[in-house]
């Protein structure tokens, strides 16, 4: 219990220091990432559009 504590708060806390470090670079990051999700649901989409 006490390890996951001190993971979360790490990752959080190494988040905001890219973000605050690095802005240009964290939001290249947070846009492949939405960019990613964008592509993955559209690929599930056309792929039960094709089943029928």
């Amino acid at each position: 219990m006490q390890v996951k504590k001190v993971l979360s708060w790490s990752g959080i806390g190494f988040a905001a220091y890219y973000l605050l470090a690095r802005p240009n670079d964290a939001a290249t990051a947070v846009k492949g990432t939405f960019d990613s999700v964008f592509n993955a649901a559209d690929s599930l989409a056309q792929f039960v559009n094709n089943l029928t």
